[in-house]
């Protein structure tokens, strides 16, 4: 599954055993795969500002889960032409050791193997500060999005606007990848040549008739010069006096002339415009010929490993130097920036879980700072409301009033702020890597 529960109980002894209990009743229940989640030692500060630090903290999780969510969006919509690669292009690079940066770390390995970057998001800083760091991080990164996005929408529009004149009838569609200048009497004072669109069961009919529909048209002069399910459009070269006359019984006989006149380098400049756009939303996304291709490593082959608290032999996802893609060559700039910048933000939103686990713990267990941040993976969906009744049952004395709530819904709980139905006698947040679903 792609979802974890983050918890956290306080660390004194009767609460480790508690853990200890836990970790060995969803290890023999096969419920979920449990791993230590470290979180460092921060500046408390006052109650009153953690109290305003967790829901400054609510609102940034919100916020930086909904900024990842658009950008993967937004990586899958580059690569429409490669929709089965996206997933292993949102990655959380550089997260890890520094001997590790060299691997493409995946999103689940990341947040098994979660260490606090304290070179970005210094510790001893204030808590405030650090959140501020976060906050501009994410928000500067959102900016970047929306101005990207924005550009790279106004080309796929205007190419999908070029591309519609294409598709349409005979009525309506652009005629400058049908018709070429022979087929045209041009720069004459007398002739002119129309384009008629004539039903399909009508072409013997046309043949036979179009000649004598006015006066002064040239014989054998029409032509059959593109046709859809519809009909054909066929020329016809006659003088300019009566094409007023000629238009008039044309349609009384079903035969529509289409409004056109031939300018090649009005034509010519909507195929450059045509091949341009093609052109520029291709250079945004050109990872499928070369950056998706596998090649030679130098590094020695090594795997980032989790060590699974109470599953010790658990196998973890990761990957060898040797099934590292080329890095960058070959992608088009959006998708380049995307990727990097969704690395940056998923990782940002990863500290945030910390930090709200952090202040939630410090708020709920109090002073002096003494907790044990555990994550949980439910082995799969049908297995939460089992694992979901071991918790409650192991931690329900950390808030009675709280494990009552739990069963029955008519409890209040004073002074909580949502649904009670989010609210455990343990610290809980959750985690969800589905961002495509």
């Amino acid at each position: 599954m792609s979802e974890f529960w983050l918890i956290s109980a306080p660390g004194d002894k009767e609460n480790l055993q508690a853990l200890e209990r836990m970790n060995t009743v969803t290890s023999k229940s096969n419920l979920s795969y449990n791993t230590k989640f470290a979180i460092p030692d921060f500046k408390v500060g006052t109650l009153d500002s953690l109290v305003g630090l967790s829901d400054e903290l609510g609102k940034l999780d919100n916020f930086a889960e909904s900024l990842i969510k658009r950008m993967a969006q937004s990586v899958a919509e580059v690569m429409e032409d490669a929709k089965g690669k996206v997933q292993e292009n949102l990655l959380a690079n550089g997260g890890l050791k520094e001997k590790l940066k060299c691997l493409k770390i995946d999103l689940t390995s990341f947040v098994t193997h979660f260490e606090w970057d304290m070179a970005k998001y210094p510790a001893k800083q204030p808590l405030v500060t650090v959140v501020d760091t976060l906050t501009k991080q994410l928000t500067q990164i959102e900016t970047d999005l929306k101005s990207r996005t924005a550009t790279y929408n106004t080309l796929k529009t205007n190419l999908e606007n070029l591309e519609k004149k294409s598709m349409g009838n005979l009525f309506t569609r652009t005629l400058s990848d049908i018709v070429n200048k022979d087929d045209f009497v041009l720069d004459s004072e007398y002739l002119i040549t129309l384009l008629v669109i004539v039903p399909k069961p009508s072409y013997t009919q046309w043949q036979k008739t179009y000649e004598s529909l006015s006066d002064m048209v040239v014989p054998r002069s029409t032509k059959l010069i593109a046709e859809d399910n519809e009909g054909g459009l066929f020329t016809v070269t006659l003088f300019r006096r009566v094409i007023d006359d000629f238009k008039a019984k044309a349609k009384e006989n079903k035969f529509m002339v289409r409004e056109f006149y031939f300018d090649e380098k009005e034509m010519n400049r909507e195929r450059e415009e045509m091949t341009r756009l093609l052109s520029d939303k291709k250079q945004q996304y050109q990872t499928s010929c070369v950056a998706l291709k596998k090649g030679s490593s130098t590094y020695p082959d090594h795997v980032v490993k989790v060590t699974p608290l109470g599953n010790p032999d658990r196998p973890t996802a990761g990957q060898t130097d040797r099934e590292r893609e080329s890095e960058g060559e070959g992608e088009g700039p959006l998708l380049r920036w995307l990727k990097v910048n969704f690395s940056e933000a998923f990782i940002a939103w990863v500290h945030v879980k910390a930090l709200r686990v952090f202040v939630e713990s410090v708020l709920r267990y109090g002073l002096p700072v003494n907790f044990h941040a555990v994550l949980l993976q439910p082995h799969k969906k049908s297995s939460t409301k089992r694992l979901r009744q071991v918790l409650n049952s192991t931690f329900k004395h950390l808030d009675e009033v709280a494990a009552a709530s739990i069963l029955d819904a008519s409890v209040e709980i004073p002074g909580l702020q949502f649904n009670h139905q989010d609210y455990f006698p343990y610290v809980y947040f959750h985690i969800d890597l589905g961002l495509l679903d």
